[in-house]
């Protein structure tokens, strides 16, 4: 919690290198859990100048990981032009490009550990947070928030065909405190790709007038509101030609932009059996009932795993000082009104779907991510946690 002083967070485009890596990663996933819902899937992708490399260790019924092996540059190529991609001298090139894949089967005793038992154990040891804060209508930190909506109106421009921005993109949002409270917008750091054709002052003037102007009005900032926009200058050179990329890079930009803790495991890629996503949604889960049932302002929650084990280590309930009944109150009634078990987590946020694609831009949580689908993102639990602990 910042009392008097400045917090920033920063947003990435999908086409970003680490985010399209993300995204070939949890397209894979997708793939399997479409074909196999209880696939084991655990895939990385790098990204460097004219190629990617994706790899990983897999297991499925039949001869799915060999159909999918078999699909994997299709789904490769496929990623990389959905995202803009196109041109070798400034990016990549989706139908030019190296692909080279290496899948590899799941560890048999990964697999005997995980599936072996009467429950389904977690899929690896960790711990993992989720956050909510009252900062936003969708329960997101504010500087997140806004670096986001940054990206997604410049990348709404893009998509219209009427523009000269490229796919690569970063945003930042710095936000003023005063008691505890936003006060406004401090300055803002806005990066993007663009044609070769496009002057520097016209990119700038473009940025401000068409991103800015609309994310960020004036009533939002403080009298000494600051803008930088391309400030290392001209950005024509992007995604995979311009910096390498790798899944899982971009972990804070995926949750909660450095407002909360991270137990330090990356999302993309990874089937639900890994409690590194699937608690990690199960805790979001809980802090954003929490303090949507006003128990507290904002909530931290952490989650801890032994791999092959069913029931978490540890639940603790952090309310920073905001709650309104104990947090160690809080923590026994989240026990016993949620099942964290992995099995139970998988079940009641029915995480076999192939949903996973999508989240690898904008974040996974917060108000890009519909709760009709991304069933974390629900407030049904709110009523039962007042019950439980107001009565």
């Amino acid at each position: 919690m910042i009392s008097n002083g400045l917090f920033t967070s920063e947003a990435v485009s999908a086409g970003h290198p680490d985010k399209l890596c993300d995204r070939i990663s949890d397209a894979i996933l997708d793939a399997f859990l479409a074909l196999d819902p209880n696939a084991r899937v655990a895939c990385e992708c790098f990204a460097t100048e004219g190629k990617m490399l994706v790899a990983g260790e897999f297991k499925a019924r039949d001869n799915i990981s060999t159909e999918i092996t078999a699909d994997a540059e299709r789904i490769v190529r496929e990623t990389i032009r959905d995202v803009g991609y196109g041109s070798q001298d400034t990016d990549i090139d989706p139908d030019r490009c190296e692909v080279e894949i290496r899948f590899n089967s799941q560890s048999t005793e990964i697999g005997k550990g995980v599936d072996g038992g009467s429950q389904l154990g977690a899929g690896d040891q960790g711990i993992m947070f989720g956050y909510a804060v009252d900062e936003t209508e969708e329960l997101m930190p504010l500087a997140w928030s806004l670096a986001n909506d940054l990206i997604a109106c410049g990348t709404s421009l893009r998509n219209s065909g009427e523009t000269f921005l490229r796919p690569d993109a970063k945003s930042q949002v710095t936000l003023r405190y005063e008691n505890y409270q936003v006060v406004g917008v401090q300055a803002v750091v806005l990066s993007w790709q663009h044609d070769r054709a496009a002057t520097l002052n016209e990119v700038r003037s473009y940025l401000c007038d068409e991103i800015i102007e609309k994310v960020i009005p004036p009533e939002k900032r403080t009298s000494d509101f600051k803008i930088h926009l391309n400030p290392s200058g001209t950005f024509t050179t992007g995604g995979p030609k311009g910096d390498t990329g790798l899944t899982g890079r971009k972990i804070i930009v995926d949750t909660y932009g450095g407002a909360a803790p991270h137990g330090g495991g990356a999302f993309s890629g990874k089937d639900p059996s890994k409690v590194d996503r699937s608690g990690a949604y199960a805790a979001r889960w809980i802090a954003k009932n929490v303090v949507a049932a006003g128990l507290a302002r904002r909530a931290t929650v952490q989650l801890g795993y032994a791999i092959g084990v069913a029931e978490p280590v540890s639940v603790n309930i952090d309310t920073s000082g905001t709650g309104n009944v104990p947090d160690h109150e809080i923590s026994i009634a989240v026990e016993r009104l949620w099942n964290l078990t992995p099995a139970g987590i998988i079940c009641d946020l029915d995480l076999l779907r192939p949903i996973y694609r999508d989240t690898a831009a904008l974040g996974h949580f917060g108000r890009w991510r519909s709760p009709e689908i991304y069933l974390w993102e629900r407030l049904d639990m709110k009523n039962k946690l007042i019950s439980t602990l107001i009565g």
